[in-house]
């Protein structure tokens, strides 16, 4: 047998090795128990792939993003085996992996309950053991017809073929451009085929190198993501290198789940979403009303230190508008759709941009007033479909804290870097301290409207103004606005789970279709950057955002009842009203229990509604003139002095700490 010569490459290190003709990547990483595929020429391979002379091969590990998303493609596809062993009439839809996990699209007559979850991983666990192979085949559009007569959604799938990425979300993972292949299962020990699917891979060499694995949940789908289409039922399940990591995966959901922002909002009496009025639209309720006042209060007096003008808008518009921003032809499936009346046209407003266009638009502009900051908390309205709406931080209506920027092109890059500040350190304020930046930028598409220059240009002055932070950036090729490259501050709560928080978009598009102009220092008309700046993505997004972050215990600053006075008994409450009527004075929200519940009844209340300070009095407390503090944790202070205990209360709010 001849030889062929290939390079391994791991990391910076190149080792060149020499083996025998038809040698596979299995045997070039034997014994490396953890290497699940590897990457040739920048595609990935099975281990079963046979290496070739000249090959530069680079071992692929199953903790690494390729190497969990092939572990968890390959544990789709053993429940989708499991689906159809337990439910033979079950039809395919589409399996891929997702973040933390994997879900599979079945058409199957009743929805699946927990205990069929509960059968599905019973069989998946005896489907693991067997240690099925994995067994890629290349075949051609009509034997994968004859082959899959039976599955009229994979029928659809090679109907689609290169186009499936935009057909459907996960379908690029069964089909692509080039040749078409069909993954079958081999039974380890007879070499009967067990069961087989479209698939492009690659997929671990077996069934045993799954490690561990759980179904989560069920849910209705639309296949393909339209309502037109049947409705499928998905299964999400979750798949990691070991057993330990599912366990630590576990908790964290379950420590997710308490968070959950819906659920807290119901418990704290902050908002709801009534049925009445529509999915995707909160109302926010007297205490939510309060935290969401504060933060709006603080915001604007950031701004207004900051020198920005504050604006507002409508919230309907002709739709003539929307013609003129470039929204209209590149958003319309975003936006509601239209609303008749004087003959004419209208729309929901879904951006306030071109409004803010019309303000700077209104008279003559001179360079002296520019950088002009107009500012506005707006709300708009977007269609979301309502399998994608959730809550407060997926929603139809919202404000955004918006704000766009005129400048020249010289003050552009200064005007960047002095925004990016700002976003940070107003963020930081509220609590949040660990961030990313994401630099997203134009790719071939024709979505994009503009000059190359302009783009080359705006995307240079983000980039440096990013660089300046000392942050992590990440580029984000073909995510940018269709009018212009952006920013996104992407933020980590408290649980390490990263949020898309604010960003920064350069526009020179707008500017020309608005037709805005100003006057600059040589009596020159000249057109105006047009930078957009959303700081919190959406008020209501945020305040969900913080509110899990927070678990609800938001610190005094924030909280809509910052104290709570706890007579021992009746005959202690008008001492605490005094107290609280003194604080209130000082901008305190203080109130007090003087209901007919027990003490240890009032604590327990106090507790559950995460306030603060929890303000004691007792008898000691009164005859001193003192009070008492018991803290969220338990712990408790005694014997402050009524002036001191207010000055307390007022540091700890004007520091904006937690307690």
């Amino acid at each position: 047998m001849s030889d062929v010569r290939v390079i391994i490459q791991r990391d910076s290190e190149r080792e060149e090795r020499v083996v025998t003709t038809g040698t596979t990547a299995a045997e070039l990483f034997a014994g490396e128990r953890t290497i699940v595929a590897a990457r040739v020429a920048g595609e990935l391979k099975d281990l079963a792939y046979a290496v070739a002379d000249g090959d530069e091969i680079e071992p692929v590990e199953i903790s690494s993003e390729d190497g969990l998303d092939i572990l968890r493609h390959s544990t789709a596809h053993v429940m989708a085996q499991a689906v159809q062993e337990l439910y033979p009439d079950a039809k395919l839809g589409i399996g891929p992996p997702i973040r933390d996990g994997f879900y599979y699209d079945f058409d199957v007559k009743e929805p699946f309950t927990p205990e069929d979850l509960k059968r599905i991983e019973k069989k998946m666990q005896e489907i693991q053991k067997r240690g099925q192979r994995f067994s890629r085949r290349v075949t051609n559009d009509d034997d994968a017809r004859v082959e899959l007569a039976d599955e009229p959604y994979k029928l659809e799938l090679i109907g689609l073929k290169g186009n499936a990425a935009n057909a459907a979300d996960g379908a690029d993972a069964e089909v692509g451009a080039g040749e078409l292949t069909i993954y079958d299962n081999i039974d380890a020990k007879t070499g009967e085929l067990c069961w087989k699917d479209l698939c492009r891979g690659p997929h671990l060499p077996t069934t045993r190198n799954i490690p561990a694995f759980k179904l989560m949940r069920s849910a209705a789908a639309y296949w393909r993501g339209s309502e037109k289409n049947p409705q499928l039922q998905r299964i999400y399940g979750t798949a990691w290198p070991s057993k330990d990591e599912l366990k630590a995966h576990l908790e964290f959901l379950a420590e997710a789940e308490k968070r959950d922002h819906r659920k807290l909002g119901s418990e704290l009496d902050l908002f709801s979403f009534p049925e009445e009025i529509g999915p995707g639209l909160a109302v926010f309720h007297p205490k939510g009303g309060v935290i969401r006042k504060v933060m709006e209060d603080y915001s604007r007096k950031r701004h207004e230190d900051s020198g920005y003008e504050f604006v507002n808008t409508p919230h309907i518009s002709k739709e003539q508008l929307f013609e003129i921003s470039g929204h209209l032809p590149h958003y319309a499936e975003g936006m509601f759709p239209p609303i008749e009346f004087d003959g004419q046209n209208y729309r929901l407003k879904a951006m306030n941009c071109p409004m803010h266009n019309l303000i700077f638009k209104s008279r003559g502009r001179s360079y002296r007033e520019l950088p002009l900051r107009l500012f506005e908390f707006g709300t708009v309205y977007r269609y979301e479909k309502s399998g994608v709406v959730h809550g407060l931080t997926r929603s139809r209506g919202f404000t955004q804290d918006d704000s766009h920027i005129y400048c020249t092109r010289e003050q552009m890059a200064e005007e960047l870097d002095k925004l990016l500040t700002f976003v940070l350190d107003l963020l930081r304020d509220y609590g949040l301290n660990e961030f990313e930046l994401e630099l997203s930028t134009r790719d071939d598409s024709d979505k994009f409207i503009g000059s190359d220059e302009d783009w080359a240009e705006a995307t240079e002055a983000l980039r440096q103004a990013a660089e300046k932070q000392g942050l992590p950036l990440v580029p984000d090729p073909g995510g940018a606005a269709y009018y212009g490259p952006k920013i996104s501050v992407q933020a980590k709560d408290a649980i390490g789970r990263s949020w898309q928080m604010s960003t920064l978009q350069v526009d020179f598009n707008q500017p020309k279709r608005f037709g805005l102009e100003y006057t600059a220092a040589d009596g020159s008309k000249q057109q105006p950057v047009m930078l957009h700046r959303a700081l919190f993505g959406s008020i209501e997004r945020f305040f969900g955002v913080l509110l899990e972050h927070y678990a609800g215990a938001f610190p005094a600053w924030l909280a809509p009842v910052q104290a709570i006075g706890i007579p021992v008994g009746d005959a202690h409450v008008p001492y605490l009203q005094e107290f609280a009527e003194e604080a209130r004075k000082r901008g305190l929200r203080v109130e007090v229990d003087a209901s007919s519940d027990r003490m240890q009844k009032k604590i327990r209340n106090a507790q559950r509604g995460k306030v603060p300070f929890m303000v004691i009095v007792g008898d000691d407390d009164m005859n001193a003139g003192s009070v008492s503090f018991r803290y969220r944790d338990g712990s408790q202070e005694n014997g402050i002095a009524r002036d001191e205990a207010i000055a307390k209360l007022v540091d700890v709010v004007e520091r904006r700490v937690q307690v």
